[in-house]
């Protein structure tokens, strides 16, 4: 299963984007979705969650602003940020905790990562 992640870009202050995050493979299916950043200089964060029932849970730097969602028939999480500040700026990975069949049809608990998509927001 692979995670690929795309949507950032540079954006003013005050602006909106929308992250993507796809996941690829077969015989797979996610549990909870997260998004993650690291700013510069900074620590990896947890900024949002969603269970494969729906329930989200939000950083509280980004609650009211972001707005994370997926499309289960696409295996696809989405991030909506909106109002976004400067301190916004970071690489942003998506990660997928779920289950796939291997090669001798056990069920294999796992978490992946996307590659990471850089957001700028600055003027």
């Amino acid at each position: 299963v692979q995670l690929q992640a795309s949507g950032g870009g540079l954006v003013q202050p005050g602006g909106s984007l929308r992250l993507s995050c796809a996941a690829s493979g077969s015989r797979f299916r996610i549990n909870a979705w997260e998004w993650y950043r690291q700013g510069p200089g900074k620590q990896r964060e947890l900024v949002a969650t969603i269970t494969s029932g729906g329930s989200t849970n939000y950083a509280d730097s980004v609650k009211g602003r972001f707005t994370i969602s997926r499309d289960n028939a696409k295996d696809t999480v989405y991030l909506q940020m909106t109002t976004l500040e400067p301190e916004d700026t970071a690489v942003y990975y998506c990660a997928a905790d779920l289950h796939y069949y291997n090669a001798a049809d056990e069920i294999v608990a796992e978490r992946k990562w996307g590659q990471g998509t850089q957001v700028t927001v600055s003027s």
